[in-house]
C-alpha cells in the first residue's frame, strides 16, 4: 500500500495566476514518488489535494480509471463475475442485464466521470421505459456488483452506485386459486402426462425446479414425505442441477395422502415408460421426466401448463400461482405461519406473514364466528 512522507505537501499560486498543489508519498515499494494537481482556485486544488490525501490513507488509487464503463463490465462479465459463487442461471442473468440494460445507457461513460446522478438517472429513464420494478432493481444491482468489484480492482476508489437508494419493489399480495378453482383445474389436468406433477405442486407448493429436480430417492413414500436438496434450471450451459435457492430450502416435506396416492401411480407409469423406450431410455433417477428419461425442460413445462389452466378457463394463473395457492390453503387451514415458512423452504418468517397477509383478513373472520358461536352473549 502507498504510503504519505513526512510532508503533507504544499499548494502554490502559479505566475498565470492558477493553483497547483504538490504531494509526496512513496509508493508500494518503498520509491519516493510526487503527485501535482491544477485548478483554477485554491479552493479547487485544496479540495484536489485533500482528495489525494485521503486516497493515500486509505491505499486507494490515486486517480479513477478512465476506461469506459462498456470495457469494463465485458471484464467483469468475462472474469469476476463465472469465478463468483453465483449460480450459473444468475450468472446468466447479470451478463444479459449488463449487455442488454447497462452497456446502452452507461457503456460510453469513462468510470472516473460515473456519478451517483446517472446511476440515477438510468433508475428513472428504466422505469419511464415501462420495466416492472423488479427488473429495475435487478439493473441497479448487477450495475452496483460490477462497481463493487471494480473498487476491489483498484479501479475506483468510491461505488457511485453505493449511495443511490436500491429501488422499490412494491409489494403485491400472492396470487391463488380459491378452492373452486382448484378444482376446476385439477378436473382439467386429469389424464395429462404432467399431471402427477401439477398435483404435487399443488399439493406441497414446491418450486419449479425443485419440483423437477426432485429423485425417487429423496421420495418416501411409506414415510409420506420427500426431501429438496436440488433445483433443475435452463443455463447457457443446458440444464443443470444446483443447490436450492437458500439453505432454508432444503427442507423435508410432508406429502398428503392423495398425494402419496398420486406418486405410486406415477411410478407404475413410468416403469411401463421405461420399458418400451427400452435402450433409448436415460436413467436419471428423477421422478419427473421425458418418455425417454431425460429432464423435463422447463419451458415446456410452463407452457404446458398455460395451455391446461386456459381450458379450466383461469386467466392470470401461473404454474408459481400453485405454490401460493398450497401456502394459502395451509394458512386458510389455520396452520402456523412458521410451520408455512419451513414447508415453503422461505429464509425467514417475515418473508411468508408478508407475502401471504392477505390470507390473515381471513383467519380473523373465522376468528370472529369461532368466537360468536362459543359464547352466549
Amino acid at each position: 500500500m502507498a504510503k504519505r512522507a513526512n510532508g503533507e505537501g504544499s499548494i502554490f499560486k502559479r505566475a498565470d495566476g492558477t493553483w497547483s498543489g504538490e504531494l509526496s508519498y512513496r509508493d508500494d515499494d518503498g520509491r519516493s514518488k510526487r503527485r501535482t494537481v491544477y485548478g483554477g482556485t485554491q479552493v479547487e486544488v485544496r479540495r484536489k489535494h485533500d482528495d489525494l490525501r485521503d486516497r493515500l490513507a486509505a491505499g486507494a488509487p490515486l486517480k479513477d480509471a478512465t476506461m469506459s464503463l462498456a470495457a469494463w463490465l465485458d471484464d467483469w462479465t468475462t472474469k469476476a463475475l463465472p469465478a463468483s459463487d453465483r449460480k450459473q442461471a444468475t450468472v446468466d442473468l447479470y451478463a444479459n442485464i449488463a449487455r442488454k440494460h447497462l452497456v446502452p445507457a452507461l457503456g460510453s461513460r469513462a468510470l472516473d466521470r460515473l456519478r451517483p446522478s446517472d446511476v440515477e438517472a438510468l433508475i428513472v429513464a428504466k422505469r419511464e421505459a415501462g420495466l416492472a420494478p423488479s427488473t429495475v432493481r435487478t439493473i441497479y444491482t448487477v450495475l452496483r456488483a460490477a462497481l463493487d468489484v471494480a473498487v476491489r480492482d483498484g479501479l475506483l476508489r468510491k461505488n457511485p452506485a453505493v449511495v443511490v437508494k436500491r429501488p422499490a419493489v412494491d409489494r403485491k399480495d400472492a396470487a391463488y386459486l380459491t378452492a373452486d378453482q382448484a378444482q376446476r383445474l385439477l378436473e382439467a389436468i386429469t389424464g395429462d402426462r404432467l399431471e402427477p406433477l401439477f398435483r404435487l405442486m399443488l399439493a406441497t407448493g414446491l418450486r419449479r425446479g425443485e419440483a423437477l429436480a426432485l429423485h425417487w430417492t429423496d421420495v418416501d413414500l411409506d414415510g409420506a414425505r420427500l426431501r429438496v436438496r436440488w433445483t433443475l434450471t435452463r443455463t447457457s450451459k443446458g440444464l443443470q442441477l444446483s443447490n436450492p435457492k437458500t439453505d432454508k430450502s432444503r427442507r423435508t416435506v410432508p406429502l398428503p395422502r392423495t398425494t402419496v396416492e398420486t406418486l405410486r401411480a406415477h411410478l407404475t407409469s413410468q416403469a411401463e415408460e421405461r420399458l418400451a423406450a427400452a435402450e433409448a431410455w436415460h436413467e436419471r433417477g428423477l421422478v419427473f421426466t421425458t418418455e425417454i428419461g431425460t429432464p423435463l425442460e422447463p419451458r415446456n413445462v410452463l407452457r404446458r401448463f398455460d395451455q391446461l389452466a386456459q381450458r379450466a378457463g383461469l386467466t392470470g394463473v401461473h404454474l408459481h400461482t400453485l405454490r401460493h395457492s398450497a401456502a394459502s390453503f395451509l394458512l386458510a387451514a389455520g396452520t402456523h405461519t412458521k410451520v408455512v415458512q419451513e414447508h415453503l423452504g422461505h429464509s425467514s418468517y417475515a418473508i411468508t406473514a408478508d407475502i401471504y397477509s392477505h390470507v390473515g383478513p381471513e383467519l380473523q373472520r373465522e376468528a370472529a364466528d369461532r368466537l360468536d358461536q362459543a359464547l352466549r352473549w
